[in-house]
């Protein structure tokens, strides 16, 4: 176990690249099951990568690794991604549409990750059964089947899903005949999984709207794919910025996906200037205003940077109202920003921040991937030294996040970790 030793106050300047996306690498790695080949480029070196390349070679794909390039080929030999795996990770259970899809039979753990919610799966069971597949949960398993193969169908979902958009979405491509998904979530990612499918052969249209139509292929060829670089990164170093000041450029900026984000930290008064089509420079030049915020689905405030964007309020002049809609239990690390001297007021789904003066050293715990930024962004910002344990949830979507600070001049360190936990 490993832990962060941040000692605070150095302003950010330099460069900084941002890393392949997290959520969109899992979803089309998963893809390769449909193909039996794929090569996928610009994928981060994260611990969710690690994962899923474990329970891919577990079914018997072959899986090949250099820097953050990853091939996968062959053809699964064991139709299951089991629980050892699973637990801890989310994502695993996009396995499960490309299983059933080309293999007509999937048994895939229920799934673990972050502690921020329930997350149901049940919209992923209910959109694969419109599919014809038969569904049936049996000691933490999902047994899913379909001996005569799927067949398109129309799609409702209850509320626009992501993960539930991506495995419909990859089990259509080898359904017969036509699927329509409607009230589809609308992420960045999912259009990235779209172009990838389609680099394989597979006929989408709509992605990026509320309505994706996908037309069955009796088979899906070879591809290789550049995966798109990951906005929640980007906008976590904006955050920094905007909550330790200083000067940086981000290189490999997604800005068109991140507008919600951009205007929001424009309106707190941080100045983003967009250099180029992939390149911005983030400049704090004064104290930061108190603003609101609702997290939504996209292309609304995305509740993955909640978080990061809270800690940057806590050292804003005057009051901010943070929402969140999406999910139940994501303001753990607020408790963790209240032991580094912030004030903040937790009232169901919202929290008001009171803007500090400073911030100050201490000893937090990280809850969740989102949870863990936050946390070091608001050590990064306050005096003294700060120590921040159970960076594991960090990894699992963060790229060599100390190296980058590192590079930026932060003073930052990983060291082991006293806890056993």
């Amino acid at each position: 176990m490993y832990k962060f030793v941040i000692k605070g106050g150095k302003e950010l300047k330099g460069k900084v690249k941002v890393s392949g996306s997290k959520n969109a690498s899992l979803p089309i790695l998963f893809s390769s099951i449909l193909s039996g080949e794929l090569e996928v480029e610009n994928v981060p070196q994260l611990k969710d990568v690690d994962t899923t390349c474990k329970i891919l070679s577990y079914m018997g794909l072959n899986v090949e690794r250099k820097d953050n390039r990853v091939r996968i080929y062959g053809e699964v030999e064991r139709k299951e991604a089991p629980y050892e795996l699973v637990k801890m990770m989310r994502a695993s259970i996009l396995a499960l549409g490309p299983l059933v899809a080309r293999y007509r039979k999937a048994v895939v753990s229920l799934p673990g990750g972050c502690a921020i919610g329930l997350r149901p799966v049940d919209l992923h069971l209910k959109g694969l059964e419109r599919l014809g597949a038969r569904i049936e949960v049996k000691h933490g398993y999902v047994i899913a089947e379909a001996p005569k193969g799927l067949k398109g169908n129309e799609i409702t979902f209850d509320f626009p899903t992501v993960g539930g958009t991506e495995n419909v979405m990859m089990a259509a491509t080898l359904a017969k005949g036509k699927t329509v998904i409607r009230n589809a979530a609308k992420e960045p990612e999912i259009v990235d999984l779209a172009r990838a499918l389609k680099a394989m052969g597979v006929k989408i249209e709509g992605e990026g709207t509320d309505t994706i139509e996908v037309v069955g292929q009796e088979e899906l060829h070879p591809a290789t794919y550049r995966v798109m670089a990951d906005r929640i990164e980007a906008g976590t170093f904006v955050a920094a910025v905007g909550a330790v000041g200083g000067e940086v450029e981000i290189e490999e900026f997604p800005y068109e996906s991140l507008t919600a984000v951009i205007e929001k930290f424009l309106e707190s008064g941080l100045s983003i200037e967009k250099l180029s089509d992939r390149k911005v420079k983030v400049k704090k030049t004064g104290s930061l205003k108190g603003t609101d915020v609702t997290t939504a689905p996209y292309p609304g405030f995305p509740t993955d940077m909640q978080a990061q964007f809270m800690a940057a309020m806590c050292l804003a002049e005057g009051v901010s109202v943070i929402k969140e809609t999406i999910f139940e239990n994501r303001f753990m690390h607020a408790l963790e920003l209240k032991r580094l001297g912030a004030d903040l007021k937790i009232d169901g789904n919202t929290v008001v921040v009171k803007g500090v003066k400073k911030l100050s050293g201490a000893k937090v715990t990280a809850t969740d991937l989102r949870a863990s930024a936050s946390l070091v962004i608001a050590g990064l910002a306050a005096e003294n030294t700060t120590e921040v344990y159970r960076i594991y949830h960090l990894d699992r979507g963060y790229e060599r996040m100390e190296e980058k600070l590192k590079a930026l001049g932060a003073e930052i360190e990983r060291v082991k970790s006293e806890l056993k936990y």
